[in-house]
């Protein structure tokens, strides 16, 4: 007489004789879909939308008064406009770092560079002032300029320098100060100063680990176009999505500081300089464009503008985010506040000598 058995989840079943068939557990363990209504793609995207469309009534219903209010009006303009304003330049900056990759060998650079960071240094500084370009073309720059071999010191000086001393930066300081021709000079010399400085204090102290450069994407075939292509995609959206929380951070602080403050320390001058270096690096102006605010703020003396033109280009809040992104946060929280105090005292003190 036939056996019958049953089974669920790890019993064997058979509705024959053991001497005819035996089958094996996992066979008959049921789908997990089994009973379940499939709902098509279709479908699902339409429930998306119909979610979204009613997030977008109520939020509107909630934040109209505050979407229209002055303060929001005028963070999402300034948002949009340090992003606008510095985009076409973190383009550049990626295009050339994709083209240094893919087009330059790294032999080349071996042999371009000087090995001793004494020479290395002054003369990456010096390379700076040929690149037209602002602090976000800098970054990818500097780091295609370490993948291809080149000495992180020498590369980070480069990225100092490049956005601070160029010449349409130069120009732009001159014309935006036209009786006071003595303050593009001092730009340059406090400029060039503290990225020769901050590039020999990393041969001097820097470490290997605070260091870490993200990957680049691997393209078998193609040639050297397709590396460029892959490249220049990959630190796009990299270095974009940085940008884009360093322009959220310094929007929210430039609606945030209250401009009387600004006005109550110009009458102290240690406190001036102070505040304008802080205030540069929270507006996070594009350093080709930066001159001409410095000029706006006349209540403050020669020295704390200066200060202020030295400090923008090399920290500031788009700028940090772009280097976290792109050499990692052991970095940051040691590049930045080095070279915050180094640009805020070679500002201070050759404004008081030239200035």
């Amino acid at each position: 007489m036939p056996r019958f058995a049953v089974s669920y989840r790890g019993c064997a079943v058979s509705t024959t004789d053991d001497r005819h068939s035996t089958w094996a557990d996992d066979d008959l363990i049921p789908p997990d879909e089994w009973g379940r209504r499939r709902q098509s793609e279709t479908t699902r995207t339409v429930w998306l939308f119909a979610a979204i469309a009613v997030l977008l009534a109520v939020g509107h219903s909630l934040l109209s008064g505050w979407l229209t209010a002055p303060a929001f009006l005028a963070w999402a303009t300034i948002f949009v406009a340090i992003c606008l304003q510095a985009l076409p330049f973190l383009v550049f900056g990626v295009a050339l770092s994709a083209a240094l990759t893919a087009f330059v060998p790294a032999s080349w650079w071996a042999r371009a560079v000087p090995r001793r960071a004494g020479l290395a240094v002054p003369v990456a500084g010096l390379a700076g002032a040929v690149l037209p370009g602002c602090e976000c073309a800098s970054v990818p720059v500097a780091g295609g300029l370490i993948r291809r071999g080149v000495a992180p010191a020498a590369a980070l000086t480069f990225l100092l320098s490049a956005p601070a001393i160029n010449p349409i930066v130069l120009v732009a300081t001159a014309v935006a100060f036209p009786d006071q021709p003595e303050m593009v000079l001092a730009r340059f010399v406090a400029s060039l100063a503290v990225a020769v400085a901050i590039g020999l204090l990393w041969a001097r102290f820097g470490r290997a680990e605070w260091l870490r450069l993200p990957r680049r994407p691997h393209v078998e075939g193609g040639g050297r176009w397709a590396v460029f292509r892959a490249s220049m995609e990959h630190d796009l959206l990299h270095a974009g999505g940085f940008l884009v929380v360093g322009g959220l951070a310094a929007a929210t602080l430039n609606v945030a500081v209250p401009r009387d403050w600004l006005t109550a320390v110009a009458e102290n001058p240690w406190l001036a300089v102070l505040a304008l270096a802080v205030l540069a690096v929270l507006l996070s102006i594009c350093s080709e464009a930066d001159a001409f605010v410095a000029a706006s703020l006349t209540a403050f003396s020669p020295v704390a503008q200066l200060v202020f033109l030295v400090v923008g280009p090399m920290v500031d809040l788009k700028l940090i985010a772009l280097q976290a992104g792109t050499f990692g946060r052991a970095f940051v929280v040691r590049f930045a506040p080095a070279t915050f105090a180094a640009a805020v005292a070679a500002g201070a003190l050759v404004g008081w000598w030239l200035l």
